[in-house]
């Protein structure tokens, strides 16, 4: 049954208000929202901040959906397989409020293209990026902003949702993703401030053999351009990667929605 928009107006955020009040609700609607990859962390982040009143947000992700996506990422399904990531995920949030401002950006952030993305336009940073490199940058980057900066660490390999915190970056323990992060910075320059980061210390190892996704449906890019090259479209980017774990839906949406949570309640605050 199809909701005229007055209807959604009155009901969409009817039980959110009821716990952040109206003065709450204004401040969601207003903050200005980016998040950067959005796979399995970030695509349930977004999902969360969309259904919480988020008006303004901003989806950065240069992939495509990959069949290998479907066991773990929101817009990831049988039939969007080969679609563009952000507007899939677009699609999805603006059926959840169609009043919302979401833009949907395929591109890599990177140090080259790091000043194209308005970072100073933002009140909240999201960064799910699981490059090193590239992750790195926008960590460098965001925390010189005046903007509220949140990161996800790793989210693969974990099965236990009980074991994810959060902590300020210099402290989290037993993530091999942060340990990384911590001896480039080392090498190079520190963030310009302290940010607050969703992690867990449990460490997996993989049980399955790692391999393609081996399916003609798979329009992950090739090789040369890394991800998100629309005129690439076989499977071979999957066997690229220098290393694949195992993930699953309820820990790396966890970390998404925790990610979420932390936005918010500073919104709310």
């Amino acid at each position: 049954m199809a909701i005229s928009n007055r209807g959604l107006r009155r009901g969409l955020f009817q039980r959110t208000e009821l716990l952040v009040g109206a003065e709450g609700m204004n401040r969601l609607a207003a903050a200005r929202v980016i998040i950067f990859g959005v796979g399995g962390v970030g695509s349930w982040c977004a999902e969360s901040l969309a259904r919480s009143g988020v008006n303004s947000i901003t989806i950065v992700d240069s992939d495509r959906i990959c069949v290998t996506n479907i066991n773990r990422q929101l817009m990831a399904t049988a039939c969007t397989v080969g679609q563009v990531k952000v507007e899939a995920l677009r699609e999805r949030l603006l059926s959840i409020n169609p009043q919302a401002d979401v833009k949907a950006v395929q591109a890599i952030f990177s140090r080259e293209t790091c000043d194209s993305f308005g970072l100073n336009d933002y009140d909240y940073i999201i960064d799910a990026i699981d490059s090193l490199e590239n992750k790195a940058q926008l960590i460098l980057a965001a925390t010189r902003t005046t903007a509220v900066f949140v990161s996800s660490m790793g989210a693969a390999l974990k099965m236990d949702a009980s074991m994810i915190k959060t902590t300020e970056f210099w402290k989290v323990k037993g993530c091999p993703l942060a340990a990384a992060l911590r001896r480039k910075f080392r090498k190079t320059e520190f963030p310009a401030r302290k940010f607050l980061c969703v992690y867990s210390e449990e460490r997996l190892e993989n049980k399955g053999h790692n391999t393609s996704c081996g399916t003609p449906a798979c329009l992950c890019p090739k090789s040369g351009t890394g991800p998100g090259d629309p005129a690439l479209v076989n499977h071979e980017w999957c066997t690229l990667k220098a290393r694949i774990n195992g993930t699953i839906a309820h820990t790396t949406a966890i970390f998404g929605f925790t990610l979420a949570g932390l936005v918010v309640q500073d919104i709310c605050r």
